[in-house]
């Protein structure tokens, strides 16, 4: 049996570039009161107490990444405002390089604003543009990738869709295909609009939901043979080399190659899965990117998206639970 030194891996991670790409988005949370109804209509009023900025969407991946040490920058579209303006520095002060992101004109920064009372979350308002890019902006988004590889050469990058209009399928194909050229590992959270552009990718991790949609599978039992089936739909259609299948409360399933495994979950108290996702392939991809077994990428990613839930709210991966949850389950 080999013996995993978790501190050598770790310590691996503060070595490697990754690039996030795809739809960074700011969250906004506001907290206040509920004391009465409004005299204008049916709807309660909130006594607004705080405001607070947060990194959400692709941003959450690269604070993942952050906090195992990895050398970061972020790159998508933001519009010319004010939220652009919070977002760019939110990321800056996370120490996540911004100097590739695109400024554009014809869009705004996405903005998804939460107002919460009493801990309840009351409403949530969206202000953003969820059309797909137009090609200026495309060229735009292109270039800047093109000059982060020419100018990091990094070891990995992260496609992160949200079906924000970013990620055309004219972009995913050429970002594949230039992290091809290069020789840098690729990994992608899909979206379903997207679903099968991400043809020659290295890592493919959706979850059970988006593949059974994607695939049109109306199978309720998932056993690995079921799975199995589904790696050979998904790989027909998009030559990927991994499969990573996120299964809710039943764990993760991986394959590569002949190899597949369905790996349980650990007992957990959950307290909330939002942004588990984000953290599964952050650490999966960086595990990989550092080890290249596709093992111990799972068994990782499947504790560190364990962890997470048991916190309220989306948040990065604590890199010290980590390792002592690796220690203690990783064989």
């Amino acid at each position: 049996m080999t013996v995993i030194d978790f501190d050598k891996l770790f310590h691996q991670f503060t070595q490697l570039k990754v690039a996030v790409i795809g739809d960074v988005m700011l969250d906004t949370y506001w907290w206040g009161n509920v004391d009465r109804i409004s005299p204008e209509a049916p709807v309660p009023v909130v006594a607004l107490s705080k405001k607070e900025h947060r990194i959400g969407g692709a941003g959450n991946v690269a604070l993942n990444l952050i906090s195992l040490g990895a050398q970061v920058s972020m790159i998508g579209v933001l519009g010319k405002d004010k939220n652009g303006d919070q977002l760019t520095e939110l990321l800056k002060v996370n120490n996540i390089n911004t100097q590739y992101l695109v400024q554009s004109e014809h869009r705004i920064t996405t903005n998804k604003i939460r107002i919460i009372s009493r801990n309840q979350h009351m409403m949530r308002l969206d202000a953003e543009i969820t059309t797909d890019m137009i090609a200026t902006d495309e060229e735009k988004l292109l270039f800047a990738f093109e000059n982060y590889i020419a100018t990091e050469n990094p070891n990995l990058v992260i496609i992160e869709d949200y079906n924000k209009g970013v990620l055309t399928e004219n972009t995913i194909k050429r970002i594949i295909t230039l992290c091809k050229k290069n020789k840098i590992l690729t990994a992608v959270d899909p979206k379903r609009k997207n679903f099968f552009a991400y043809q020659g990718v290295d890592i493919f991790k959706p979850n059970l939901k988006e593949v059974k949609e994607g695939l049109n599978i109306l199978c309720e039992e998932m056993n690995i043979n079921v799975l199995k089936d589904i790696h050979l739909l998904l790989q027909d259609k998009l030559k990927h080399r991994i499969s990573l299948i996120t299964l809710s409360e039943q764990g993760v399933f991986y394959q590569q190659d002949n190899q597949a495994v369905i790996i349980p979950t650990h007992i957990r108290s959950i307290a909330d899965v939002s942004g588990a996702g984000d953290t599964v392939i952050a650490i999966a991809a960086l595990v990989f990117a550092a080890t290249n077994d596709v093992k111990i990428m799972a068994e990782m990613a499947n504790i560190a998206g364990g962890l997470v839930c048991e916190e309220v709210g989306t948040v990065a991966i604590d890199k010290g639970r980590l390792i002592t949850e690796c220690k203690k389950l990783v064989s």
